[in-house]
């Protein structure tokens, strides 16, 4: 990845926000439009890449290949290379990976009270919301 140089005004920037509010950091390690999906996909449990891929079938390999290894970067998720023939990888979620579970579920609850009666929105179902939570609150 390319280095960052950290007296820019974009990284003073940052840290100014990330002061302010705390969101900002959030943002800066699951933001975008990819990695909140992906983490969603791995709630349930390990899942290999060729997995992954198919779960996401809309994103792109060096999108995927980029973000993975963005997400292990952040201490989201582990990346385990299995030393088999043939070798394959593997990526869960880490402790602190697993700790947005309630994050995620409060995104996917706000979702379908926003969606209404909005055909689009195909994933209505919580009861069927990887890796069981009870509450919010909760981390499994």
């Amino acid at each position: 990845m390319t280095a960052i140089k950290e007296s820019s005004t974009i990284q003073e920037n940052k840290q100014t926000a990330f002061k302010e509010c705390p969101v900002t950091y959030v943002m800066e390690k699951i933001g975008g439009y990819w990695k909140p999906i992906i983490l969603f996909h791995l709630l349930s449990g390990s899942k290999r890449y060729s997995e992954l891929k198919k779960a996401v079938p809309a994103i792109t390999e060096k999108v995927l290949i980029q973000h993975l290894k963005q997400l292990e970067a952040d201490n989201l998720i582990l990346r385990e290379a299995k030393p088999v023939v043939p070798p394959y990888v593997t990526y869960s979620l880490t402790v602190a990976g697993s700790r947005l579970k309630p994050i995620l579920y409060s995104m996917a609850v706000w979702a379908i009270e926003q969606s209404g009666t909005d055909s689009r929105i195909y994933y209505k179902n919580l009861d069927e919301f990887p890796g069981k939570i009870l509450h919010p609150d909760t981390v499994a």
